[in-house]
């Protein structure tokens, strides 16, 4: 499990998980939503902890303008910095958008393309869009959505762009897969996860969850 942080309490959190249990890595950043809890200290710091041992990524880090809970400008200017420093630091990273994909796009076009990779997160753009992405060497992150009848443009990605290029994703505690929809998610959901995606793409489960955990491994160096 890689567990992802978003405010500075949760990479905290995340640095303290990672050293309990064995299993668990983490990503530390700051999502779009918490960049106003960011200084040049804390930039300092994120670095210093880019280091810590089980730390595989940085993120999530992005764009949100559903909630825009800080300016835009503001969002932007911490996004670049922190991918400038995911590309300092080898690390890849974890990507947010929401409401926001053609700025995520050419952002990390312009700012992060052919460095070190990464995954775009919870991915709801168009299937033309992560074709882009994946010619940029990024994976895109496909989660409990693409269960969701309504889920129809996310089914058509999963169709179109290779397995080769997805990971498997939770977003917990936030959309569960059908028919656990609506409850807290849970990374023991994601069999339905790859049972979806193996439909979509006429594969076997077995293969989706081979295939996507060696995606994995080699995205965050495991």
């Amino acid at each position: 499990v890689v567990n992802v942080s978003a405010s500075w309490k949760d990479l905290l959190d995340t640095l303290d998980l990672i050293q309990k249990v064995p299993f668990m890595y983490g990503a530390v950043g700051i999502h779009p939503d918490h960049v106003g809890e960011l200084n040049e200290e804390r930039l300092r710091q994120l670095r210093e902890y880019c280091h810590r041992d089980k730390v595989v990524a940085v993120g999530e880090i992005g764009l949100d303008y559903h909630w825009n809970v800080e300016p835009k400008e503001v969002q932007q200017e911490w996004f670049v910095r922190q991918l400038h420093l995911a590309t300092e630091e080898k690390m890849p990273v974890i990507i947010h958008s929401r409401e926001a994909s053609q700025d995520t796009f050419d952002i990390m076009k312009k700012k992060h393309a052919g460095t070190t990779g990464g995954v775009i997160h919870c991915f709801s753009g168009s299937a033309e869009m992560a074709k882009e992405y994946v010619k940029m060497g990024y994976y895109i992150g496909i989660g409990g959505v693409v269960t969701f009848k309504n889920a129809k443009k996310l089914k058509q990605v999963v169709q179109e762009i290779p397995l080769e290029s997805i990971v498997l994703e939770t977003d917990c505690p936030y959309l569960a897969p059908v028919p656990y929809r609506g409850k807290r998610n849970s990374s023991l959901y994601l069999p339905y996860v790859a049972e979806e995606i193996a439909a979509l793409k006429g594969a076997a489960a077995e293969d989706v969850v081979l295939q996507t955990e060696e995606n994995a491994r080699k995205l965050y160096g495991l």
